[in-house]
């Protein structure tokens, strides 16, 4: 059986520790700080074949989970991090084609310092970077920064239209053959087509010309997250993936329907948008192996109900501690922060227990749990159901061992079904991404 291509990358839970006190960590609690554990990762996921490695990232040390930070600092959940635009800059010299995305918010740095950081991660990376644009949502980031709290949540999205708008013009400042290096006449940029932007908006102003020149891609490639009404028209606008929930293929299909929509009616070809849906797979020798590492995955995560319920409460800045676990979470609940997400978990009406183990997360038609075999069979039929264009891989506690049973067990049984690349056909991440 032989069915349509679909993409695959990796989601990176920032720039930290990662599954540091679990079986099979290894060396990780030490040497993710030097990054030497996400190389390691990355060069297995180009080994696989993989479109790209997403590296997410927030500025603050959350305490909204009981009011304290506590929570979190004991599992090193949210901090210790690092700023993820040095490990791109890592990842881009030990790889050769494996796209690296930055996560950047636009509410915590300036159009000129964002343009300028990606154009050079472009030319570092040989044309391989990506931005993932996020617009803020908890207020402690915001008072890191000299704010007092996040704006509402629809005119983040605003800001970030307008902050998109000041990076591009940024990037075109430069035209096309401006740079001419000509040792004969000594000149090495003819200075006829570096412009002055001159770019005043509601919120962000810069004068420009960008200081550095357009790397491979000229515009590095953006992502975005977005799944809230607001969110999609954005992503549709502005992105060339978009990181996207599941939990049924009816509401996977909808999704991508609708941001396809979203992009046609912005003059897009919504082929030029891939919509990539979060997996975290379970593998086994046997079905039933994979059945009974999945129950004891389960088992550790109810056992962990604070390490749950804390996470949750970061994304949404809603403290949970507050809510009794074992009722589903009120129908009027709304939050500044991560709107789709929140909505998803209002309208599961599961017990916040169970959501806060992943309980809720999927259903049968999604679960991909078995041997590599049967779990890339499951994929295939998924895209074909949904309409294709990808999965985007996690786990929240990455192991070398975990990457491996992905890369060596799952991939090959997927290239061997012609659904995933075995080759890369392309240099740049841009190309990669629209090559089917």
């Amino acid at each position: 059986m032989t069915g349509k291509q679909f993409h695959l990358g990796w989601f990176v839970d920032g720039f930290r520790a990662p599954a540091w006190n679990r079986n099979w960590a290894g060396t990780s609690s030490t040497d993710w700080m030097s990054g030497r554990f996400y190389v390691d990762l990355a060069r297995d996921l180009e080994r696989g074949k993989f479109d790209f490695i997403m590296l997410e990232d927030s500025n603050y040390v959350p305490d909204v989970y009981g009011d304290s930070m506590d929570v979190y600092l004991k599992y090193g959940q949210r901090a210790p991090k690092h700023d993820p635009a040095v490990l791109a800059a890592l990842i881009s010299q030990q790889t050769a084609r494996l796209g690296v995305v930055t996560t950047v918010a636009t509410t915590e740095v300036s159009p000129f310092r964002l343009a300028r950081l990606m154009q050079t991660l472009d030319h570092v990376s040989g044309g391989r970077a990506a931005w993932n644009v996020v617009t803020g949502s908890n207020d402690r980031a915001a008072q890191n920064f000299g704010f007092d709290a996040q704006p509402p949540h629809d005119e983040r999205y605003d800001l970030a239209d307008e902050f998109i708008s000041a990076v591009r013009a940024l990037w075109d400042s430069w035209e096309e053959g401006a740079l001419i290096m000509d040792a004969e006449t000594g000149r090495y940029v003819d200075a006829s087509k570096v412009h002055a932007v001159e770019f005043r908006g509601a919120h962000f102003s810069t004068r420009g010309p960008l200081n550095t020149i357009p790397g491979p891609q000229r515009h590095p490639v953006l992502l975005q997250a977005g799944v809230s009404s607001r969110g999609q028209e954005f992503s549709a606008r502005h992105s060339d993936a978009v990181i996207a929930t599941g939990g049924s293929i009816p509401r996977m299909r909808a999704l991508r329907e609708s941001i396809r929509a979203h992009a046609a009616a912005a003059g897009r070809n919504p082929d030029d948008v891939k919509v990539m849906f979060l997996a975290e797979p379970v593998l086994g020798e046997t079905e039933a192996d994979a059945a009974e590492r999945a129950k004891r995955g389960q088992a550790e995560r109810e056992s962990l109900l604070d390490f749950g319920l804390s996470s949750l409460a970061s994304v949404t800045s809603i403290d949970f501690a507050a809510y009794d676990p074992d009722e589903p979470l009120p129908l009027d609940l709304t939050t500044n922060g991560h709107q789709g997400q929140l909505n998803d978990m209002v309208q599961s009406r599961r017990p916040l227990r169970e959501l806060a183990v992943g309980a809720w997360a999927g259903d049968p038609d999604t679960a991909l749990v078995g041997t590599p075999a049967t779990v890339a069979e499951k994929m295939e039929a998924i895209m074909a159901e949904v309409g294709g264009d990808g999965f985007l891989l996690t786990s929240l506690t990455p192991t070398r061992r975990y990457v491996t049973e992905i890369v060596d067990g799952l991939v090959p049984e997927l290239q061997r079904r012609g659904v995933s690349r075995s080759v890369y056909a392309h240099e740049t991440l841009r190309a990669n991404l629209r090559d089917f």
